[in-house]
């Protein structure tokens, strides 16, 4: 075969469709194939290719941080049936990779699998590292939206809280009647307990009076991993360091990925261009200074972040490579900030020097 990608969620299965779809023969290793998805994916509207499987959109978003913002792009939630869909021409082998080469991977069962290209989507896993966890439940919609929007932060202080950390609400709309409601933990090392941010959601819904489902979404991404070396999705690095987001990124770019394949070129070549490794270092920097900030502090940070000019706060969040716009960013909210705010800014830079990508 061409290629072999490892790992079966969002990123593997955009890669292996686009592999196939430019004339590739196509496999994909998945250790559970038919099992359903339960997590919810989200992205801003603009952020994703034409085309993308979107299952709800909102026309507006709202931050809440230390004042309320309104925000002019809309968000969407992904279809998770058609994400995870594949071409019939897509081989999917049911495995677990437990060694793995350029050309090659053996399973547990001792099978070998050789392709001309092996690229590893299988995400990344916690270290104790940086990481942004989150606890999430689907209730009915009534009292968390107000029209035809998403809640995409809202910092204000849950009814109760078991430590200082600072966490946000994240609602966003899954159908025409429910919404999912989300404490999330931004960044922490290690990341805020799954333990917390259940008591802090739960005394939320009770301050609504609304009952607690019993399934629940759980969230675990880890924010500071090492990119590996021929990877695609959040195991080559795409996940934003400072925000968490990787899915619309893996989405655009997984055609890329898969004409440079087609190429003979390295996925290297796509992911990681010398404007990309900066940009990246800047925005680990940017994750450093977060971790760093007192739990009051966030909230006014977000603030000034969110009165920047739309235009700005899309080029931080969105392409991984332009480094023009994520200058700009920074640089904008820097002089934004006040000088107790712009010292935390400008603390981490010696850490964040040190960032490795590959190349």
């Amino acid at each position: 075969m061409d290629v072999l990608v490892v790992g079966g969620g969002p990123a593997g299965r955009a890669l292996a469709s686009a592999c196939a779809t430019a004339g590739l023969a196509t496999s994909l290793v998945d250790p559970h194939p038919d099992r359903p998805w339960r997590a919810t994916y989200g992205a801003w509207l603009d952020e994703l290719p034409e085309g993308a499987p979107v299952a709800v959109v909102t026309g507006r978003s709202r931050v809440w941080a230390v004042r309320e913002h309104r925000i002019a792009r809309g968000y969407a939630v992904l279809d998770n049936e058609r994400l995870r869909a594949l071409p019939e021409a897509v081989r999917v082998v049911r495995g677990t990779v437990v060694a793995r080469t350029a050309t090659a991977v053996r399973l547990a069962d001792g099978r070998v699998l050789r392709a001309r290209r092996v690229v590893d989507a299988s995400g990344t896993r916690e270290s104790g590292g940086a990481a942004q966890h989150a606890v999430g439940v689907v209730v009915p919609r009534d009292g968390f939206l107000d029209g035809d929007e998403a809640v995409v932060m809202d910092w204000r202080r849950p009814p109760d809280a078991g430590t200082p950390d600072p966490s946000f609400l994240y609602v966003v709309p899954v159908s025409a009647d429910e919404v999912l409601v989300e404490e999330t933990s931004l960044a922490r090392r290690p990341g805020l307990p799954l333990a917390e941010l259940r008591l802090r959601l739960h005394s939320r819904l009770a301050a609504l009076g609304v009952a607690v489902p019993e399934r629940e979404e759980r969230v675990r991404i880890p924010l500071d991993g090492v990119p590996r070396p021929g990877a695609f999705g959040a195991a080559g690095g795409l996940v934003h360091p400072a925000t968490g987001y990787s899915v619309a990124t893996a989405l655009r770019l997984a055609p890329v990925v898969a004409r440079a394949l087609a190429d003979g070129r390295p996925v290297e070549s796509v992911l990681w261009s010398r404007r990309a490794r900066v940009v990246h270092g800047l925005r680990m920097f940017g994750l450093e200074a977060l971790l760093r900030m007192r739990p009051d502090e966030v909230p006014e940070f977000f603030d000034h972040f969110f009165q920047l000019p739309e235009n700005q706060q899309r080029k931080y969040l969105g392409d991984p490579a332009d480094l023009g716009g994520t200058v700009q960013a920074m640089a904008g909210l820097f002089r934004a900030a006040p000088w107790g705010l712009r010292a935390r800014l400008a603390f981490p830079l010696q850490r964040a020097k040190g960032v490795r990508t590959p190349g």
